[in-house]
């Protein structure tokens, strides 16, 4: 008896980390084909822009070299598209093609669950490859604050403000090809206008509102702010709030849409 209560498989107490543990024994096995995606082309913009660009741009941004001021920018665009790789395609094959989330729902599982447990492994898939950016910009100088490490819990909250609400849009759309129309337009305007390779200031005021309305734009200033160990443009309490209000909102559409096509 005692022999056979040990062989009997433990359940978590969480069942959203049995979700996540599944993701990650999945990652164990293909984490080498995002390297380069994920890690090593957002090193490649660093040495091109920050160090190319950069030895044209005598006097910097606002007294600081262009590198120094182009690394927070990119953390947290590394981070956007990290989360929102993770968001579009596997959560669409998750419901379209291999239909993942259809056997864990006829598991225990509830539809909470399954949700919150992908979300979890989004957030780890952000916050390893952002710690392994700041140690590589890290040596390379960039880094001028050792407050560049809350960088992570920023780039954490950007991660689940723009995952969860893009979890409920690939749940919801019937072809893939929507996800490849909202990189093209939403991911890569919001990348290139939102402060990350220049200062939002020089646009035009109709532009610069829209990019302040990205949460991209909140997770930049606040990146900036820490690893140039300065005061944010905006106050971090607003910051933060404006990037959890894009995750609640997100995650409670998510959690909808979720019910409405898992629950039968």
């Amino acid at each position: 008896m005692a022999s056979s209560a040990r062989a009997r498989p433990t359940r978590s107490r969480v069942p959203a980390f049995a979700v996540l543990h599944y993701y990650l024994v999945g990652y164990r096995r293909t984490w080498r084909a995002g390297v380069f995606s994920s890690f090593l082309l957002p090193v490649l913009t660093v040495l091109g822009f920050g160090l190319g660009v950069g030895a044209y741009i005598d006097q910097g941004v606002d007294g600081v070299p262009y590198l120094d001021w182009l690394v927070p920018g990119l953390i947290a665009s590394t981070a956007l598209q990290v989360a929102l790789g993770d968001s579009t395609w596997p959560v669409f094959s998750n419901f379209q093609w291999v239909k993942t989330y259809y056997a864990q729902s006829a598991a225990p599982l509830r539809v909470g669950d399954i949700l919150a447990g992908h979300l979890l492994y989004v957030l780890f898939r952000v916050l390893t490859t952002i710690a392994a950016f700041l140690l590589v910009t890290g040596l390379f100088g960039a880094l001028r604050s050792p407050w560049a490490l809350a960088t992570l819990p920023v780039v954490a909250l950007l991660g689940l403000a723009v995952a969860a609400p893009t979890f409920a849009y690939s749940a919801s759309v019937s072809s893939d090809s929507w996800l490849a129309m909202l990189f093209r337009f939403g991911v890569i305007p919001m990348t290139l206008f939102a402060g990350v390779f220049f200062p939002v200031e020089s646009l035009p005021e109709g532009l610069r509102q829209l990019a302040y309305a990205t949460p991209l734009w909140h997770a930049v200033d606040l990146c900036r702010a820490a690893t140039l160990g300065v005061a944010p443009q905006w106050s971090v309490a607003g910051h933060l709030l404006y990037l959890a209000a894009w995750a609640l909102g997100g995650a409670l559409l998510a959690r909808r849409v979720f019910r409405r096509t898992l629950v039968v």
